[in-house]
This record gives structure tokens, C-alpha cells and sequence, in this order.
């Protein structure tokens, strides 16, 4: 199966279902197809080393290979869950220097010291108010806990990754390619919006010649449908610019009439009450 699958705003994406065994397998790379509203050329090219290419107008978007992004066969190699890092593995890439000393008086210096600009008041008095002490203020020249810089660790090997090993449930299957004789081609249509179309269906062995017929079908066509698109595309906006004129001029027209009947009625509601007064008046 191959194809494009626009569902809304959430589906958006390019299908490749391929058929091994009697059992269907979808590409695991997240394609995505083309989402304007003209037509494009979908190729999808099979290679008998099972690589494989999407081409969207005869431009390559996709490339590469049956073993990796189908999970058609186990994969050749995996990691090997036994394995363990070896004890003498060294994977600090950055060591305290063993060389460096600590200098000498290093932790006598204080972290906080007394402000030498901060003077006792006048009207302390050691007896009433206890013996003045100036307020702390940082130390610049504490430069906290000691500590040897680091230097680049002689031993590093890197950081330790589990190997990959050769996979032994892996059965290679040199006709993987390989698809079954075709006698039919299916198209799959589900919509709720018109305006689908397709043609040029081509099944060959020969990428070029492929290549040849978009260029020649659909690639020379190409800008002149681009052109009565756009021109299609003007129409519709102006027929819809002009509907909706009326429309707004048809509602203007509905209110200005409900606006004279609110007027009229109310001009016969006075008129009745006035009417009425006057009858009761001449009794």
C-alpha cells in the first residue's frame, strides 16, 4: 500500500505498507505527503539490495532500507544486555589536579569581616548598651571551601556504551525485495470531501524510465495546472465575496423593514390609546 492519507488537520501523512510472508508491515518513519490542493506524482522505488526511495514530483524525500524502517526481519546486530562496564573503565574526562597544594593560611581567611567604614555612634554607651561591635560585611578575599582546579583526566576512555553484537535470532532473506506477481492494482478511496483525483498509475522495473513519464505526464503539466488553479481559485473568492455581500446587504434590508413595522405598530398603539381616550372623555 502506498499513497497519501489526509484525514483533517490531525492525519497528514504518506503511507507504505509492504506484504511479506502473508502479513502487512508499515514503514516506522513518520512520512508526510503533500497538502495543498493540486496534484502530485507519488514514486516509490524498491531496490534488489532492499534500499529504497520516495520520490514526491520526482524529487527524492525519503532514502533508506528495508533492514532498518520495517519490522520485517529481527535486526542483524543488537546490544548485548550481558555485557557490563569493566571495573578499570575510567569515564571521568575531568580529574582533580593531584599536583596542586592547598597554599598555606588558605582556611584562616574569614568569611565575613568587619566594616571598617562603619564607625560607633556618639551616644553609645558600653555600660547601657553593651560593648559596640562594627556590623560584618562580606570578605573579599574569601573565595570559599578549597578546592583543586580540575585538568583533563590522562586515563578517560570515553563514556561507556554497550556494545552491539551480532544477533543470532537474525535470518538473512536475500529475496526480501521481492514482491509477489501483480495482477490487480487497488485503489483505497474514503472521503467526505470531493475532490479527489488520480490517474498515471505506473509499475515498472526501471526507475528511469519512470522518472521519463512523470517528466513527460504529469511535469509538463505541472504549471498550467498551477494557473487555472489560482484563476479557479479568484472566481471562487469573488463569487464568495459576492454572496456575502448580498447577504449583508439583504440582512440591512430585513432590518431597516422590521424597523418601520416596530414604528408602524407603535404609531397604532398611540393612536388606539388616544381614541379611547377620547371616547371615555365625551361620556
Amino acid at each position: 500500500m502506498f499513497g497519501p492519507d489526509i484525514c483533517g488537520d490531525q492525519k497528514k501523512k504518506l503511507h507504505l505498507i509492504l506484504s511479506y510472508q502473508g502479513q502487512n508491515y508499515p514503514i516506522k518513519k513518520d512520512l508526510k505527503c503533500e497538502t495543498d490542493k493540486l496534484t502530485h506524482f507519488y514514486t516509490f522505488i524498491l531496490r534488489p539490495d532492499a534500499t529504497y526511495s520516495i520520490l514526491i514530483d520526482n524529487r527524492e524525500r525519503e532514502f533508506g532500507s528495508m533492514y532498518t524502517d520495517w519490522d520485517i526481519l529481527p535486526p542483524r546486530r543488537i546490544k548485548d544486555v550481558d555485557a557490563k562496564k569493566p571495573k578499570d573503565w575510567d569515564d571521568r574526562e575531568y580529574i582533580e589536579d593531584p599536583d596542586q597544594v592547598k597554599p598555606e593560611g588558605y582556611d584562616s581567611i574569614p568569611k565575613d569581616i568587619p566594616d571598617p567604614k562603619d564607625k560607633k555612634p556618639e551616644s553609645w554607651d558600653d555600660d547601657d548598651d553593651g560593648i559596640w561591635k562594627p556590623r560584618m560585611i562580606p570578605n573579599p578575599e574569601y573565595k570559599g571551601p578549597w578546592k583543586r582546579k580540575k585538568i583533563k583526566n590522562p586515563n578517560y576512555k570515553g563514556k561507556w556504551k554497550t556494545p552491539w553484537i551480532d544477533n543470532p535470532e537474525f535470518e538473512d532473506d536475500p529475496d526480501l525485495y521481492v514482491l509477489k506477481p501483480l495482477q490487480y492494482v487497488g485503489i483505497e478511496v474514503w472521503q467526505v470531501k470531493a475532490g479527489s483525483v488520480f490517474d498515471n498509475i505506473l509499475i515498472c522495473d526501471d526507475p528511469d524510465y519512470a522518472r521519463h513519464v512523470v517528466d513527460e505526464t504529469f511535469a509538463a503539466n505541472k504549471e498550467a495546472e498551477k494557473e487555472a488553479f489560482e484563476g479557479a481559485e479568484k472566481k471562487r473568492k469573488a463569487r464568495e465575496e459576492e454572496e456575502a455581500r448580498r447577504a449583508r446587504e439583504e440582512g440591512e434590508r430585513r432590518r431597516r423593514e422590521r424597523d418601520r413595522d416596530r414604528g408602524r405598530d407603535h404609531y397604532r398603539d398611540r393612536y388606539k390609546r388616544h381614541r379611547h381616550y377620547d371616547y371615555h372623555d365625551e361620556l
